[in-house]
């Protein structure tokens, strides 16, 4: 059984029968029945059009499902006439879907949960391993998302820009349990990039790619963090690599810049780089002013005065620093690392040690606190 195949013909299999007039919740019910039903007939009789194979059985459940139900029996006057059996219709209606699970009624985690069970076929159980809670906390997760979603119709374009954030949410949740979302999440993006002609949507895909190329050099054999200038580049995924470049250069010959190009572009000059102190922060400055522009994000602004640092000396960093608010995430972080290369390792150990405190995961704890105790060590 290609459980690949029929995840991915799930997206396109579900927007027909809504296309068609079903609700999400029951559609999405139907689906699932099918796909259960492929897994048990396909072995040994796979269908030479398994999409149109997977519409039939879907939509007829879905029938059988709403004839049983007798408060809906008007509803099944118009649904009645069951489409007869053949070759599913080429148009691809994956985008709607899409737009659905990103609807701006849903909470960023609801989206993300129902983008992951919609349009990339997992399981509940599959999804709720990934994020590490309980099954049935996942199941009422996703069911609250169905529900809001029911109902809704696409009477106007939907908003880019909201699904790519959720994309980028489900990359930026790595991987854990039988399921890697960074490498489903650029699958998902792939299929997104072959269904609609976006500059951002190929500038994410870029942009997925040259990090997800780096990977393998992320961590060392304990789980420790490897910061990007530590990093053993030589296991870097060069063909990775070369392709989210490519992709990117052909999105910014557009002229349409956005920021998630402006954020590949980034990433594809430390990927350029031969070693940590070839890297061409005085571009990356320039790349993160574009960036700044255009999401006057205060996380873009940290990252800006990060390699302001490296590009005009430490001092200069911290005066791009002290222009940001202590509350904002890793600032503290940053600061020490800034002081450290300014040779004030007190203040650095002091604020390595505080950063450590703040960390939003173990591993950044762990590394901060090695950081404070290296520089203690050397101060004695």
């Amino acid at each position: 059984m290609d459980e690949l195949l029929l995840r991915s013909l799930t997206p396109s299999v579900l927007a027909v029968l809504v296309r068609r007039g079903a609700d999400f919740a029951a559609a999405e019910d139907a689906v699932q029945d099918a796909l259960v039903e492929a897994v048990r007939v396909w072995p040994g009789d796979t269908p030479r059009d398994p999409k149109g194979w997977l519409v039939t059985v879907a939509w007829r459940r879905f029938l059988d499902a709403t004839r049983a139900d007798t408060s809906r029996r008007r509803r099944e006057d118009r649904l009645d006439e069951e489409p007869a059996p053949g070759p599913a219709p080429a148009v691809d209606d994956t985008l709607q879907l899409y737009f659905l699970c990103a609807h701006p009624s849903l909470t960023p985690s609801s989206a993300v949960a129902l983008t992951l069970r919609a349009v990339g076929g997992l399981t509940t159980r599959q999804i709720a391993r990934a994020y590490l809670v309980p099954e049935a906390t996942m199941a009422q997760r996703i069911s609250r998302a169905k529900r809001t979603v029911s109902g809704v119709r696409f009477d106007r374009p939907g908003d880019v820009s909201t699904v790519l954030r959720v994309l980028y949410l489900v990359f930026n949740e790595g991987y854990s349990g039988d399921v890697d979302l960074a490498a489903e999440a650029i699958r998902l993006t792939r299929q997104l990039a072959a269904a609609i002609d976006h500059p951002e949507v190929a500038g994410l895909l870029a942009l997925m790619l040259l990090h997800h190329a780096r990977r393998a050099s992320r961590t060392g054999p304990d789980g420790s963090l490897v910061p990007l200038a530590e990093q053993d580049r030589g296991r870097w995924d060069t063909g990775m690599i070369a392709e989210g470049v490519g992709i990117l250069q052909a999105a910014l010959a557009r002229d349409r810049l956005g920021e998630f190009q402006a954020q590949a572009a980034v990433a594809a000059l430390h990927a350029d780089a031969p070693t940590a102190e070839e890297t061409d922060w005085v571009q990356i400055v320039e790349w993160y002013d574009e960036l700044a522009g255009l999401t006057d994000s205060p996380v873009v602004r940290l990252n800006r005065a990060v390699a302001v640092g490296e590009a005009d000396g430490p001092r200069a960093g911290l005066a791009e620093l002290a222009a940001l608010s202590d509350s904002l995430p890793r600032r503290t972080a940053v600061a020490a690392y800034l002081h450290e290369r300014d040779g004030d390792l007190a203040t650095a150990a002091r604020l390595y040690a505080e950063a450590a405190h703040k960390a939003p995961t173990l591993a950044e704890r762990d590394h901060l606190t090695r950081q404070a105790a290296r520089l203690n060590a050397e101060r004695r």
